[in-house]
């Protein structure tokens, strides 16, 4: 909790001051989440500061912020294979504070942190929070901005996928929200990339990418390879099926099946050899 508030106070997030007169304050409470690895490991404990009961028309217009489409990710997996780079992975400490926003936004003094000398005062926003909902835009604004004046170029279908070329060397960059993937195929321009971004944004460098929404992936000389086992698990347990027996086919072979007389005919030559 203290990590995030003092992150506030390094990005410049608010400022405190007396409560308008014709502004609703947002209400603000403390959410907790532990971040875990494929090993289902906690990587990282996480303390967010939300603002929640934002209204649009009073406290945001616009909230459209794009994301990449899973089928993005593994056309991009298959790209880094067939061109023989790793890709690697990165996540913004507390993203969406370092996002700008446009609107008058006001929130109430977090829980357990109000001041002693104007517990009555509000915050008014510099940059977004977790929860109000034109935080996502705002950070993603931040970020393009950064990668664009950064030499970076955007993909004209794919908003969240980003080139770089230089001197021969491509470095590519795909964001999941506060999710970064990159690679190249030059170490240096690669390695530039990440102390660029560490330079920018309080960042955590997490190496090799293995995780990445649901999806576990190896990356070695003989290629690429995806897979969910993880999720599979989770699935299990969740239903209490993790002493199932496992089966081949998820369909009994001894089932019978019964023509549908109401159906729609089909000639058997198209399904045949």
């Amino acid at each position: 909790m203290h990590e995030e508030l003092e992150n506030f106070e390094r990005n410049h997030v608010r400022d405190l001051v007396e409560p308008p007169p014709n502004r609703r304050p947002i209400g603000t409470k403390w959410v907790f989440k532990n971040k875990r690895g494929e090993d289902g490991m906690v990587v990282r404990n996480k303390a967010r500061l939300p603002g929640v009961s934002s209204k649009e028309g009073i406290d945001y217009e616009e909230t459209f912020a794009p994301v990449a489409r899973l089928e993005a990710i593994r056309i991009l997996l298959a790209f880094a294979a067939s061109k023989g780079f790793k890709l690697q992975q990165m996540d913004v400490k507390s993203a969406f504070p370092n996002g700008f926003i446009e609107e008058e936004v006001y929130v109430r003094q977090p829980p357990g942190f109000e001041s002693a000398r104007f517990p009555d005062r509000v915050y008014k926003l510099r940059k977004a929070l977790y929860g109000p909902k034109q935080a996502p835009r705002a950070w993603y604004a931040r970020l393009k901005s950064f990668l664009l004046k950064s030499g970076f170029v955007m993909g004209s279908v794919d908003k969240t996928l980003f080139l770089l070329s230089r001197g021969g060397d491509t470095s590519i960059v795909q964001i999941y929200v506060d999710d970064i993937i990159f690679g190249g195929s030059s170490h240096a321009l690669v390695s530039s990339f990440a102390e660029q971004m560490s330079g920018e944004f309080e960042m955590s460098l997490m190496g090799e990418l293995q995780f990445f929404l649901g999806l576990q992936i190896k990356q070695g000389p003989e290629g690429t390879f995806v897979h969910q086992a993880k999720y599979t698990r989770d699935i299990l347990k969740k239903f209490d099926m993790g002493d199932s027996k496992p089966m081949t086919t998820p369909m009994s072979t001894n089932t019978a099946l019964d023509a549908e007389e109401d159906g729609e005919a089909v000639d058997r030559r198209n399904f045949e050899g």
